[in-house]
C-alpha cells in the first residue's frame, strides 16, 4: 500500500467486453468497487471472478448522478482517494504512482490527459484534462446526464495534475445516447440557471439534427448571465453555426463563426470552420488568410470543446490548397508536406502533394 489509500469506482451494464482490459488497468488501485444497475450479459460474472466487489441495484426512475451516488455510498469509509472510471475507459502503467506523487493532504481533486475519442486511422482525437478523481469526502454527483462533482463541505478545492498518465477511451460504437437528450431536458428544467447543461442540451439538438432548437437553444445560453467561459461560448456559435449551414443558411453561418471567432481568437477550432466556408465558396484569397491563422496558433487547449480536425492535417491541407489556387507553389509544396505527414496514408494529399511539386519545380525552373 502507498501513502493513500486509493479505490477505483464506477457503474455498469452490460459491459462484458470491457471488463478483463479495464480491471488490468485498474490492479494498481488498493480496491476496486462497481455498481451493476441490470446487466443482462456476463457482466457481473466476469467482475467477481477478477476480484472487484460488484453490488447490483437497478435505479429507477434512471439518472446518471443518482447512479454514481448509490456507487460512491458504497465505497468504505477508510479510503482516500476515489477515481471514478468508465468500464470502456483504461489507464496507461503507473498511473498510481503519479497520482501519489502529485497529491498531498489538502489536495481534493486530480486531472489527467484523457483522449475521450480516436480517429479512423488510429491517431488521438479529442483530447482534454477531466478531474474525476476525488477526495473519498466531500462530494457528490449533480445532473442527470453529463453528471459533475460538487463540494459538499465548505473547505475549498485544491487540485493537482497527473501530468505523465493518459486514460484512454474506447466506446462502444453500438450503444445508443438515445437516453441523453430526455435526459438533459430534465437536467435544464430541473436546473434553468446551469449554463453547461444549457450548452449540452443545445449540442445534443445539432446531434440529432433539430437545428432550429440547436439554435434557440445555442442562444439562450450565450444569453445567460453565468455563461461567461469564452472557449464554451465560442464552441455554442460553432454549433450555431454548424445548424444554419444544415438549414441552407451559409451567410449566417459565416457571421456566427466570426462571432466565434471574435469571442476566443486564442482557438484553432472557429478558424478552421470558417476556412471550410471559404473553401467551399472557393474564396482563395480568404481561406489562405483564414487557414495561416488558424495554424499560427500553436498550443493545444486543454479544454473538452477542443475539436481534433483542427488539430490533424485539415489546416494544413486548407492552406495548401489555397496558395495552389493562388499560384504560390512552394507555399503549397510546404503545407502539403505537413498535411501529409500528419496522414502519409491519405491518398488525395499524396496525389495533392505531386501536384505541388511538381508545379513547384516547374515555377522554380522557369526563373532560373
Amino acid at each position: 500500500m502507498g501513502k493513500y489509500k486509493v479505490c477505483v469506482y464506477t457503474i455498469a451494464k452490460n459491459e462484458e467486453q470491457f471488463v478483463r482490459r479495464w480491471v488490468e488497468s485498474m490492479q494498481e488501485a488498493d480496491g476496486i468497487f462497481v455498481l451493476d444497475t441490470g446487466s443482462t450479459d456476463h457482466t457481473v460474472e466476469l467482475l467477481q471472478d477478477l476480484g472487484v466487489h460488484v453490488f447490483q441495484e437497478e435505479i429507477r426512475p434512471w439518472r446518471f448522478d443518482a447512479a454514481r451516488n448509490r456507487s460512491l455510498e458504497l465505497i468504505p469509509e477508510d479510503y482516500d482517494i476515489c477515481a471514478c472510471m468508465d468500464l470502456d475507459e483504461f489507464f496507461t502503467p503507473g498511473w498510481r504512482e503519479e497520482l501519489e506523487r502529485v497529491w498531498h493532504p489538502d489536495a481534493t481533486r486530480a486531472s489527467y490527459r484523457y483522449v475521450w475519442n480516436y480517429l479512423p486511422d488510429g491517431r488521438e482525437g479529442t483530447i482534454f484534462w477531466p478531474n474525476k478523481i476525488h477526495a473519498r469526502h466531500g462530494y457528490r454527483w449533480r445532473n442527470p446526464v453529463h453528471e459533475v462533482l460538487t463540494r459538499t463541505v465548505p473547505t475549498r478545492e485544491v487540485f493537482v495534475t497527473m501530468q505523465n498518465v493518459t486514460l484512454e477511451h474506447h466506446a462502444d460504437p453500438n450503444k445508443s445516447r438515445g437516453q441523453y437528450l430526455p435526459l438533459l431536458e430534465l437536467s435544464v428544467q430541473e436546473n434553468p440557471n446551469d449554463d453547461r447543461g444549457m450548452h449540452y442540451l443545445g449540442r445534443e439538438y445539432m446531434f440529432y439534427g433539430r437545428h432550429e432548437d440547436c439554435i434557440r437553444t445555442l442562444k439562450k445560453h450565450l444569453a445567460m448571465p453565468e455563461a461567461r467561459w469564452d472557449a464554451e461560448r465560442c464552441a455554442s456559435m460553432r454549433y450555431i453555426a454548424r445548424s444554419y449551414a444544415a438549414l441552407g443558411n451559409s451567410l449566417e453561418a459565416k457571421r456566427w463563426l466570426l462571432r466565434a471567432i471574435a469571442e476566443a481568437p486564442f482557438l484553432r477550432e472557429p478558424y478552421v470552420e470558417l476556412a471550410m466556408k471559404f473553401y467551399e465558396d472557393k474564396n482563395w484569397i480568404a481561406l489562405a488568410s483564414t487557414s495561416e491563422m488558424a495554424l499560427a496558433i500553436q498550443k493545444r487547449p486543454q479544454v473538452y470543446v477542443n475539436d481534433p480536425v483542427a488539430w490533424g492535417e485539415t489546416p494544413y491541407d486548407l492552406a495548401a490548397l489555397a496558395w495552389y489556387h493562388l499560384g504560390n507553389y512552394e507555399r503549397a509544396l510546404k503545407r502539403g508536406q505537413e498535411a501529409v505527414s500528419l496522414a502519409p496514408e491519405d491518398k488525395r494529399l499524396r496525389r495533392n502533394l505531386e501536384y505541388y511539386r511538381s508545379h513547384a519545380q516547374n515555377s522554380a525552373s522557369l526563373n532560373v
